[in-house]
This record gives C-alpha cells, sequence and structure tokens, in this order.
C-alpha cells in the first residue's frame, strides 16, 4: 500500500495523500448488479438490431448508456446515430434490466461505508448509469451513509468514463482535491476516468477481467473484493484529514 500510494505521489508531483472523501463506482461495488446489465444489454440490444456480448457489458461498464449505444451502433452500421435514437434504445435496456432480480449489495460494502463515515471522511458515488431504479435504491438501501446530492450519475455529465468528468464532479460536490479523495472502482474505464482525474484509486475485480485490465488502466492497486478492501482500509487511516493517530 505505501509503495502504491508514494508512487501515486510522485507521478503527480503532490506532496502528501490526506484522504477527505471516497468516490464509490455503483455497479460492481456497492451493488453486485453487473451480471443484470450484462444480460440485459445482450438481450436489448438484440432487440434492435445491434449484437453485443454479454462480456462486452464489462468492458464498457461506467460509459454513458447512450455512448455506448453510439459505439456500437457506429461499429457495426458504421453511422452515427442521433441522441433520441440512443436514448430510445437505452430506454429499451432500462425496461429489460428494471426486470431482473433486484441486485444485493455487495458483501462488505456496508461495513467499509460505515468505517468510513465514522472516520470522518464524506462518500460519493459516481455511476454511469441512468438507471432511476439504481439510484433511488441506493437511497433506501444505504440510508444514512448516501446522501442524493452526493451522487453523481449520467444525468451529471455530458461525457462519462472514461473521460474523468464524473469524478471531477465527484470531487466538486464533496468539497476535495484529487490527493484528498479515494476512488473505488471495479470497470476498465471506470479506472480510466479516476485516474485522468488524478485521484488515488483502488480496483475492486468483482467481475470476470483479468487483473491486468484494471492494472493497465492505471488503478494504483488491485484487489478481489471489497472485504479485502476491508483490511487495507486500516493500512489507508493513516493518511486521513486531519491527520490522527488510529490503533
Amino acid at each position: 500500500m505505501n509503495e502504491a500510494i508514494n508512487r501515486y505521489l510522485e507521478k503527480h508531483g503532490f506532496e502528501q495523500l490526506c484522504l477527505k472523501a471516497v468516490l464509490f463506482d455503483m455497479d460492481g461495488v456497492i451493488y453486485d448488479s453487473m451480471p443484470n446489465h450484462a444480460r440485459s444489454w445482450h438481450q436489448a440490444m438484440e432487440t434492435v438490431g445491434i449484437h453485443m456480448e454479454e462480456s462486452e457489458a464489462y468492458l464498457y461498464e461506467g460509459m454513458r448508456g447512450v455512448e455506448t449505444i453510439k459505439l456500437k451502433a457506429r461499429q457495426q452500421w458504421g453511422r452515427e446515430i442521433s441522441d433520441e435514437e440512443a436514448k430510445h434504445m437505452y430506454d429499451i435496456k432500462a425496461t429489460v434490466f428494471s426486470q431482473c432480480p433486484p441486485a444485493l449489495k455487495m458483501k462488505g460494502i456496508e461495513e467499509l461505508m460505515r468505517q468510513i463515515k465514522d472516520d470522518g471522511l464524506k462518500i460519493c458515488v459516481v455511476t454511469g448509469s441512468g438507471q432511476r431504479t439504481m439510484l433511488d435504491k441506493l437511497m433506501t438501501d444505504f440510508k444514512g451513509l448516501v446522501q442524493q446530492d452526493l451522487i453523481v450519475s449520467s444525468f451529471d455529465v455530458t461525457r462519462g468514463k472514461p473521460a474523468p468528468d464524473p469524478y471531477l464532479a465527484g470531487m466538486q460536490k464533496t468539497g476535495v482535491k484529487p490527493w484528498e479523495a479515494l476512488v473505488v472502482e471495479n470497470a476498465p474505464l471506470g479506472v480510466q476516468a479516476a485516474v485522468a482525474a488524478k485521484c488515488f484509486t483502488i480496483a475492486v475485480n468483482t467481475g470476470p477481467l483479468p487483473d491486468h485490465e484494471l492494472r493497465d488502466k492505471g488503478a494504483a492497486i488491485v484487489l478481489p473484493d471489497i472485504r479485502s478492501l476491508i483490511i487495507q482500509w486500516n493500512l489507508l487511516r493513516k493518511h486521513l484529514y486531519p491527520y490522527q493517530h488510529h490503533a
């Protein structure tokens, strides 16, 4: 952990890591929802004549839905489609997704969030999702941990991940600088976005992609699950702001 932090500081020329906020991705980090998304993307896109393997959902995860659809249309149809066309297709995907079984919380995520809150840090959710059912679910499932005004979704930015805009918006909402933010991601494009925003980025590989897909995008550390991050949190606590001595 210390080596990863030192590499991060040296890369960006920052003096120290002084954590004030943790910015969480949602799908695959807070909720075990990616299998539902993968099936929904495949089924919905087939209905409009676009082929999309379930595995591709993990590669494009974090990108705004309309941007994913425009990309696939460009690849397969050789033309640009309008925002209206893309939104119509995304609405089909959202309908299919709403019929999936409810996604469960990731094991350990609530425990981790409570620890972060107890340590005095802000929590912000930064997602490329526009699934209102999932965004509303956050407020009931994580009452007291997630605030409505500290959620960044596809409705808040015009450029989604891998552009840094979502994490820049998250830092703006929490009032922190890059060296004061920790990002927890699970997707290559999400990692790329967080790294572009100059945040210290930990990847939890909760999907089927090999670890190198996350490391190659710049993740400082790659962990297998949220439980592993809880263990690592004790090492990160000495970087909290204001500085305190933690047992």
